[in-house]
């Protein structure tokens, strides 16, 4: 069977990474938050509602985007997702002080956008390529957005700064900035989704490569259902502590605290990567328990340690990031071995829906309970304790390989 060309592979993954640069604004919630002035009144778990309404919005989008990719290809549905997240930054930005403005801007539109545009990032990338090295190349895609940080998150502080200097109140310093960053997105993200596109049918994922499993037969099996529990589990550990990465850096590194978010998101971006080359020999049911049983060590040192240093703060967020973004590698890897390349974006997007209702609950329940009860802790017991849970299941799951009898293209759809 004829194989996909190499170099043709090899642009599509890279054009689908340096997208997941642009549209990685997500993960700078905690710096653009940092920068909301205590004049416009937000509470903590205002201030989380933004970003939660994002997570949710981003997956769910997420079920459509991923239907449109697969009929129609990745190009169209990127460049109306790099629009669209772009747009919804400028719309909280007009808002000014405005918490619906944001959650309609950011939470909504912007949740839309990126959506649309993960959908095609991941499906057009690992198309390409044989099973074998699906966790790699998935992990070296989802690897951009979470890489993201490292520019944006140094930009969106010097734009803050920025404008806050030129504004004495610095009411309107978050406002610009959005404006600014959405300008930023709809420029390079749609020039970028212009390089994305699918391989000819007869060539996707290699001669291995599965192509059935209709999204309602996947729908039915133990296995889909395992998945999204713990993909649930593992997106919410990490998603907790990104979004208030600032402030766990703030006792350390002072005004530098935006140095946080890049710090976890360098191991955010490696977890994506070494977790996917590990999955592809280990398998992704013993990497994923690994990853699990690690990320609830690593959380509780969280909450025992009282030093506060600077290397140890680093450390700890690094491995956060670390643990969570093997996630985002090995769970898409799993859906194209388990149900197939012919529906990959649509199966991967209901997938998915697991990491959008963590990305709700996750950060929003944290700020409330830090707002009734003034402590994290509870909420830290709860997550070390669902991590051990999942670490379980994932143990005693079906193995990373075994696909499910009623996903048979006999069981019809």
């Amino acid at each position: 069977m004829p194989t996909a060309p190499p170099r043709q592979g090899i642009v599509v993954t890279g054009a689908a990474t340096a997208l997941g640069l642009v549209l990685g604004v997500l993960y700078v919630w905690s710096v653009i938050k940092g920068g909301i002035p205590e004049a416009w009144g937000w509470s903590h778990a205002d201030k989380a509602l933004p970003y939660a309404v994002a997570c949710l919005t981003f997956s769910l989008t997420m079920l459509p985007a991923g239907r449109l990719q697969d009929r129609s290809g990745p190009r169209g549905v990127a460049v109306l997702g790099s629009v669209l997240a772009g747009a919804g930054c400028i719309i909280a930005g007009l808002g000014g002080d405005s918490l619906l403005a944001f959650v309609l801007g950011f939470g909504v539109t912007t949740g839309v956008g990126i959506g649309f545009g993960y959908a095609a990032m991941t499906p057009a990338a690992v198309k390409w390529f044989p099973p074998e090295r699906t966790g790699l190349v998935a992990g070296v895609v989802v690897a951009g957005s979470g890489l993201s940080p490292l520019w944006i998150a140094p930009l969106t502080q010097v734009l803050l700064d920025a404008f806050a200097a030129a504004d004495a109140g610095g009411r309107a310093a978050v406002s610009s900035t959005m404006i600014a960053l959405g300008a930023s997105i709809i420029v390079l993200g749609s020039a970028i989704a212009l390089l994305l596109r699918n391989p000819p049918h007869h060539q996707r994922g290699g001669a291995a490569a599965p192509t059935w499993a209709p999204w309602r037969a996947m729908l039915k099996t133990a296995t889909f259902w395992r998945l999204f529990a713990t993909f649930f589990v593992g997106a919410a550990a990490g998603l907790m502590f990104i979004g208030v990465a600032q402030d766990l850096g703030r006792a350390a590194l002072g005004a530098a605290a935006f140095w946080a978010v890049v710090v976890l998101s360098i191991g955010n971006a490696g977890g994506r990567i070494i977790a996917g080359a590990i999955s592809d020999r280990l398998g992704r049911q013993r990497t994923l328990g690994y990853a699990f049983v690690a990320q609830a060590t690593v959380v509780t040192l969280l909450a025992v340690l009282p030093d506060t240093s600077l290397p140890l703060t680093l450390t700890i967020l690094f491995l956060l990031g670390l643990n969570y973004g093997a996630n985002l590698s090995i769970y898409p890897a799993a859906a194209k071995e388990r149900f197939g390349t012919a529906n990959f974006g649509l199966n991967y997007g209901t997938l998915f829906v697991a990491w959008g209702l963590a990305g709700l609950l996750a950060p929003w329940l944290w700020g409330l309970v830090h707002d009734l009860t003034g402590s994290t802790t509870p909420s830290t017991v709860a997550i070390v304790a669902a991590l051990l849970l999942a670490a379980l299941v994932t143990h005693f799951g079906a193995r990373p390989g075994e696909v499910d009898p009623s996903t048979d293209p006999a069981q019809g759809t």
